[in-house]
C-alpha cells in the first residue's frame, strides 16, 4: 500500500525506504516470525534480569529536568525514602527524574534499577543503578516495569510519562492490577488533568470513583505514607530460590 501525497512538489515530503516499508501492512511470514522471536527473547532477558530484584516502586517522570530543578531534587528525595522502606527503586533508567530517583536510592544504599530504552536522542543509562537493562521496544519495557512494582509514583513529565501514567491508570481502572497505589506528584503541574477528569466525569466517560485510584500531592512524606499503608495491607514478599540449572547466580 502506498499513501497518496496530494502536496505540490515544493511541499512534498518523501518518506524514506524504511518508512515506506512500515506503511506496507503485513510483512512476509518469516519476517513476522522473526519479530515474534525477538519479542520473546527480550521478554526472557527481562525476566531473568529482574526476577530477584525484590518488590519495586516505579518512578515515572521527565528525562529533561537538570540537577538543580525542584522536581529533580524531589525525585532524589523520593528515591532515598523508597530505600529507607527497604524497597527497590525502579525507573526508566535515563536522565532527569529517572536519574534523580535512582540516585537517591543508590546514595542511601538501597537497590536501584533502570529499565532503559534505545532512542535516537535523550535517553542514555544513568550511572546510579545496581541493575540496568536496555530494551528495544516500549511495550516490553512498560510490561516489566508494571510486573515488578508494588506502587507507582508519577512525577511531572511529557508524552512518555503520560503514556506510562495513563496505561498504569487504565490497568487499575479495569482491575488488571488491584490496590496498587498511584501517587501523582506536582499538584500545580497536573491541575489541568484534574480539571479534565471532572469534565470526563460530567460527560460520563469515567466514573466519579475512578479518581480514587490516584493520590495527588506535593509531599514526598505523604506519598510514602500512602504507599506504605497499601503495601503493608495487601502484599507479602515471597522469597525466590535461585535455580542452578537455569544458570542463576547466587
Amino acid at each position: 500500500m502506498r499513501l497518496k501525497n496530494t502536496k505540490t512538489n515544493s511541499q512534498r515530503i518523501i518518506p524514506s525506504t524504511d518508512e515506506y516499508y512500515h506503511l506496507e501492512g503485513p510483512k512476509p511470514r518469516m519476517n513476522e516470525l522473526g519479530f515474534a522471536i525477538k519479542i520473546f527473547v527480550e521478554f526472557i532477558k527481562g525476566f531473568r534480569t529482574l526476577h530477584f530484584i525484590g518488590p519495586c516502586i516505579t518512578v515515572f517522570g521527565s528525562a529533561r529536568f537538570k540537577e538543580d530543578h525542584p522536581f529533580y531534587i524531589q525525585s532524589r528525595e523520593i528515591g532515598n525514602k523508597i530505600a529507607a522502606l527497604g524497597l527497590t527503586t525502579m525507573t526508566g533508567g535515563g536522565p532527569g527524574v529517572m536519574e534523580a530517583a535512582n540516585r537517591g536510592a543508590f546514595e542511601a544504599g538501597g537497590k536501584s534499577v533502570g529499565c532503559n530504552i534505545k532512542l535516537p536522542f535523550e535517553q542514555s543509562p544513568n550511572p546510579y543503578t545496581n541493575v540496568s537493562i536496555t530494551f528495544n521496544y516500549f511495550f516490553i519495557r512498560k510490561v516489566l516495569m508494571v510486573k515488578y512494582s508494588y506502587a507507582f509514583i508519577i512525577m511531572p513529565g511529557g508524552f512518555g510519562t503520560l503514556d506510562e501514567f495513563f496505561e498504569t491508570l487504565t490497568l487499575a481502572q479495569t482491575k488488571v492490577i488491584n490496590d496498587f497505589p498511584i501517587v501523582v506528584m506536582g499538584s500545580a503541574y497536573y491541575k489541568p488533568y484534574q480539571d479534565w477528569m471532572e469534565q470526563m466525569i460530567a460527560s460520563g466517560t469515567i466514573a466519579p470513583e475512578d479518581k480514587n485510584f490516584m493520590l495527588f500531592t506535593d509531599s514526598a512524606d505523604e506519598a510514602m505514607e500512602h504507599i506504605t499503608k497499601y503495601v503493608n495491607k495487601h502484599y507479602t514478599v515471597q522469597p525466590r530460590k535461585r535455580l542452578w540449572w537455569l544458570f542463576e547466580k547466587v
